[in-house]
């Protein structure tokens, strides 16, 4: 299957295009009339007298043109009904793109069908997304008693927004991209970039890491409820208050470490609905740094219990 790679308002979409084998099919697209008849059954399907009616055209000049068509393979019929006790054959295009590719050529990897001006989204996700492909797993918290606190967490399932975002720049591997908490912490020589969601009570992961991220959650007091930013030297202490983080991996250089987080399970919901649905406003300063945060706070507007707003902190 070959596709159309088509711009729209700074947006990439694409349309399956059918390969016409040789110029000669090509013949049946280099016709004034022909090319009137395939707009219109490209809306509807339709019948030759049908057709000719709406051009304004003789049946039977519509009927050769037809033909032609048909026979480079441009249009077949698609369903047959009665009509004036005779049975009218109903036309449409076999494509609503068509090509005719050339040997040789360059190709290159299309890394994600986005915005244009989103190259800081390609930046940020690099090299977690690289080549339309997904490298990297996504760490939550067990939800079953765990760590030095005995504790479940409660916001694994915030994942399925991030996986479901993401699944629309990137192809899944074979394998699971979702790991607990737990599991990561007993694989030796671990190699992986991470998507970590959770702080650092629910997520032994996050907990490691915690120490090389700019923003990071002070371990001194428990339930260890309180941000702290390197960058302005501020502490934050509300529960709706969550972190955007990227950092490389401390253990692994050429790995990198996403860290999705709040004072709790509302913060984590916050940062993770910042990312997924506030994309401009949160990679707008985003440089290619190696050490790169950002704190937003969550907002249920709309007083249904539900967060519907994230403003960007800092």
């Amino acid at each position: 299957m070959a596709e159309l790679l088509i711009e729209k308002n700074n947006r990439y979409f694409v349309k399956e295009v059918k390969l016409l084998k040789s110029p000669e099919n090509m013949k049946g697209l280099f016709n004034d009339v022909r090319w009137e008849i395939l707009k219109f059954i490209s809306e509807k399907p339709a019948y030759p007298a049908n057709i000719a009616k709406h051009l304004k055209l003789h049946e039977q000049k519509v009927y050769y043109h037809m033909k032609q068509l048909e026979k480079n393979g441009l249009i077949s019929v698609v369903m047959k009904k009665e009509h004036s006790g005779a049975q009218a054959k109903y036309y449409a295009p076999k494509s609503h793109a068509f090509a005719l590719e050339l040997p040789g050529g360059e190709e290159t990897i299309l890394d994600n069908p986005i915005k244009k001006e989103h190259q800081k989204f390609n930046d940020f996700f690099n090299p977690l997304i690289t080549g339309g492909k997904f490298n990297a797993k996504i760490v939550i918290g067990s939800p079953d008693p765990h760590g030095p606190h005995q504790v479940r967490a409660r916001d694994g399932h915030y994942a399925l927004d991030i996986a479901a975002f993401l699944g629309q720049y990137a192809a899944l591997p074979k394998t699971s991209v979702v790991s607990l908490d737990t599991d990561i912490k007993s694989e030796k020589n671990i190699s992986k970039n991470l998507i970590v969601v959770g702080g650092i009570l629910t997520n032994l992961v996050a907990k490691d890491i915690n120490p090389h991220m700019l923003i990071s959650f002070d371990e001194t007091t428990f339930p260890y409820r309180k941000i702290i930013s390197k960058k302005t030297d501020k502490t934050y202490t509300e529960d709706n208050l969550g972190v955007i983080c990227k950092s490389l991996d401390p253990k692994n250089g050429d790995k990198h470490i996403i860290l999705l987080a709040g004072n709790t399970n509302w913060g984590t919901k916050a940062a993770i609905y910042a990312l997924t649905r506030m994309t401009d406003e949160i990679f707008a300063n985003y440089n290619k740094q190696d050490a790169w945060g950002l704190i937003v706070q969550g907002f249920d507007l709309d007083g249904d219990g539900k967060m519907d707003s994230v403003k960007v902190i800092e």
